[in-house]
């Protein structure tokens, strides 16, 4: 796999089919704000996990993608770059775990966002296909920000 020290979605990969190539294209779309390739991205199955500040634990991909089209719909506009990251590969699968930083802009007020993340891929009809995504911020206080930013409050989670 192709080593780049940042991932913006902007990178120009030399395999199109690798896993490389996936991770690129999920943050070009979600960058962009294109819901259609983000969409494209994931595996479309209940197995599929998101573990995210924005949308807690989301099983299946219904469920997934109306995290991403409250974020993309709604006034707040997020910026994120993976970096410091290792990545672990076989025939059918790949992770890959490091940070996101960037910014969340909303109503002039800009935050700074700091994450900590990994996103599992499967290969699935020959497809690179996202089935795993886990982001945790280490401040509470910035939690707090970004929740209220994008969702008007603290995410509320329900008890097991």
């Amino acid at each position: 796999m192709q080593d780049l020290d940042r991932i913006t979605g902007d990178e120009v990969i030399d395999d199109s089919a690798g896993p490389l190539a996936a991770l690129v294209a999920f943050y070009r779309g979600f960058n962009g704000r294109d819901l259609a390739a983000v969409h494209d991205n994931w595996a479309h199955e209940e197995a599929v996990v998101m573990s995210n500040p924005l949308g807690g634990v989301r099983r299946g991909w219904r469920d997934i993608a109306e995290v991403y089209t409250r974020l993309f719909h709604g006034p707040a506009e997020v910026h994120v770059e993976f970096h410091d990251y290792a990545s672990q590969i076989s025939e059918d699968m790949f992770c890959v775990a490091g940070r996101e930083s960037g910014w969340l802009r909303k109503d002039g007020e800009e935050i700074t966002l700091a994450i900590r993340t990994s996103r599992i891929y499967r290969r699935i009809d020959g497809q690179w296909k996202q089935v795993h995504h886990h982001g945790s911020m280490d401040q509470p206080e910035l939690l707090a920000r970004y929740q209220r930013a994008v969702l008007g409050g603290e995410l509320k989670v329900p008890n097991p």
